[in-house]
Parts: structure tokens; C-alpha cells; sequence
């Protein structure tokens, strides 16, 4: 397979925790980036139909802190 060069920007404490995951994992970035790329499913492959169901569901703007919120009121955390 033919390798292509890709140019990244990307979030500098990002870049300093793939570099040190990727050490401890005896690996590189670009492995890293190659193994997250190859599972994006391909046009011919569908989602689960729970997951089709669950796209889309939340609006952009949700993130993990309403997440944890909804968890403290929920269950009083």
C-alpha cells in the first residue's frame, strides 16, 4: 500500500498526549491516525439499526458536562 503524506492541525495538548500514548504504546501518530481511519465505516457499510436509530439524536451543542449534570440530578452525585 502506498503511503500518502497528510498535514494536521491539531489542538497542541493533543499533539503532547498522542505523542506520549503513542510512546508508551510503542507506536507512532501516524499509526495511530492510519488504525482510527481504517474503522470509519465505508459507503457500503450501515450502522447497527440501534445506532441508526441514536444518530443524530443530540443537538451540536450537548457536551459531556450536561452529561454529567443530568448524572447529579439523576442519581444525586
Amino acid at each position: 500500500m502506498a503511503l500518502t503524506k497528510l498535514t494536521l492541525s491539531v489542538d497542541e495538548e493533543l499533539v503532547r498526549k498522542a505523542r506520549e500514548y503513542s510512546q508508551r504504546h510503542e507506536t507512532s501518530i501516524s499509526q495511530l491516525v492510519s488504525r482510527f481511519l481504517e474503522r470509519l465505516p465505508g459507503p457500503d457499510q450501515e450502522y447497527t439499526p440501534i445506532v441508526q436509530r441514536l444518530r443524530g439524536i443530540l443537538t451540536s451543542d450537548v457536551d459531556v458536562s450536561d452529561y454529567h449534570r443530568h448524572l447529579e440530578e439523576k442519581h444525586g452525585l
